[in-house]
């Protein structure tokens, strides 16, 4: 017999389109003494899909979880509790989540005490909440980004009151400071500074999945990461959907260059960011990337299209000369810096000449590295209502034309390292062959190489060798052999 509903509060797309003026409410996390060690004896699972704010929220969601009791399964057959932390960027990524609810039904059979759970981005989309709701009755649980700091309070209704709950609010969003965190990693540390866009790309369901921007205080993001080198991390990764717009919303005057300047100053050897959009990168910005020291030569630029007709209908606010410009401006005050990027092909309206000039781009970009997509419409998106009658081999066939030369950027700019030593943060044995080690470089390069496991953890010297498309392999320094 499934479970009748307690807590039930269902998103609304109209509601997620709305932007207030309005301060942005601060919450101090806090843990009510009824929850705490209610989940000794049980185990858990996440499973994340999706980008690098999917994977902290996932770690904030484990450490309130080890503060409820309970502990980190090694596979499903044993855990009492599975949570899907999703992502709606795409289609195929929302079909693979379907696809697990589906397979997961078969362990609900086995153990109707197994509680299942479904969070994170999807819920978030009105159509995907009532799809769950009405053809996936086995799940137990369903909230969304706004309200992870809640998790404590679902599962004690979903135990202890042996009720399903559904809450998914469609709000601008908080920020909630002091959830506890497990990090999935010992030296290397998400840390957001920002939550939302605002930017409104007629193409993305990220400003109605997450919320309008707001940052988190300079205070308390250089706590954190103050806090981390103190903790020995070798690196940390600044996160926000736009990380280019931190600070526009604070009642001060700072920006996200007054905070890299401000973190550049913390004794951690590494720091990155993630994602930049171009039209919020400002000169000062660059000029602080300039300055070096542990803000590493590496940047993700998504341009999405070189053509300028396709950009304004994507609503990306700025040229393909404006984002060039910026290129420019970042080799001049950056030298050697590696520049990767996002593309969109067969974006609805999108013509030859169209995606001729997105190739002309990346050769003039000169991009180490791309992420690349055919067009996916996200059901509430405006995109999703353009007229899209190219073909879908014509689509496939303009994937294939970018990658191959997306690729020999890729080799281009890997081959500029052959014969060189580079700094290495050793994340472990290669994925592909265990009897290597791996890590990345400053210029966020993968490289292989031979070496002790208790390297891992450390940044060590390693001279580059051979230069491969996907990864560079080298010999460890004489120093740390």
């Amino acid at each position: 017999m499934e479970k009748d509903y307690g807590k039930y509060f269902a998103p609304s797309l109209k509601e997620a389109r709305k932007r207030i003026k309005k301060e942005i409410e601060k919450i101090k996390f806090s843990f009510p003494e009824h929850l705490r060690q209610f989940g000794k004896d049980k185990k858990y699972l996440i499973k994340t899909f999706g980008c690098q704010a999917n994977e902290a929220d996932s770690e904030k969601m484990a450490g309130i979880l080890h503060r409820l009791g309970f502990t980190e399964a090694d596979n499903e057959s044993e855990a009492d509790l599975i949570l899907l932390n999703t992502c709606a960027i795409r289609e195929t990524a929302e079909n693979r989540t379907f696809g697990e609810l589906g397979r997961l039904k078969g362990f609900k059979m086995h153990n109707p005490d197994l509680l299942l759970g479904v969070c994170g981005c999807m819920p978030q989309e009105e159509r995907v909440f009532n799809l769950i709701k009405e053809k996936y009755p086995h799940i137990d649980l369903v909230f969304g980004t706004h309200n992870i700091h809640k998790l404590g309070e679902y599962l004690y209704d979903a135990y202890l009151n042996k009720e399903k709950v559904a809450e998914v609010f469609s709000e601008e969003g908080k920020v909630v400071e002091g959830i506890p965190t497990k990090r999935a990693h010992d030296r290397k540390a998400w840390v957001n500074i920002m939550y939302g866009c605002d930017e409104f790309c007629t193409y993305c369901i990220v400003p109605y999945t997450r919320g309008r921007e707001r940052s988190r205080s300079p205070e308390d993001i250089i706590s954190e990461v103050r806090e981390l080198a103190e903790l020995g991390y070798q690196e940390v990764t600044l996160l926000g959907q736009n990380v280019n717009a931190y600070g526009k919303d604070l009642n001060i005057d700072y920006t996200f260059a007054d905070l890299l300047l401000e973190l550049r100053e913390i004794a951690i050897p590494r720091i990155r960011f993630t994602t930049s959009h171009p039209h919020d990168l400002d000169d000062e910005t660059i000029y602080a990337l300039a300055k070096g020291g542990n803000l590493m030569p590496h940047l993700h630029l998504p341009v999405q299209s070189g053509s300028n007709k396709i950009l304004k209908k994507m609503n990306r606010k700025y040229t393909r000369e404006e984002y060039l410009e910026k290129i420019r401006m970042l080799r001049k005050h950056v030298p050697g810096i590696s520049i990767t990027t996002d593309i969109i092909v067969a974006f609805p309206g999108e013509t030859d000449e169209d995606f001729k000039e997105t190739l002309s781009l990346v050769r003039e970009a000169d991009f180490e590295g791309a992420f690349t997509f055919i067009f996916s419409p996200r059901e509430g998106t405006p995109a999703a209502k353009y007229p899209d009658d190219l073909d879908p081999g014509v689509k496939k066939e303009r994937l294939l034309a970018l990658n191959k030369l997306v690729n020999e950027g890729y080799l281009r700019g890997n081959k500029r390292f052959e014969g060189k030593t580079v700094k290495v943060l050793v994340d472990g044995p290669s994925q592909k062959n265990p009897h290597l080690l791996s890590g990345y470089t400053e210029h966020n390069k993968l490289v292989n190489f031979p070496g002790d496991k208790n390297l891992i953890g450390k940044i060590v010297d390693v001279k580059v060798e051979k230069a491969y498309t996907w990864h560079l392999r080298g010999i460890i320094s004489k120093s740390h052999s």
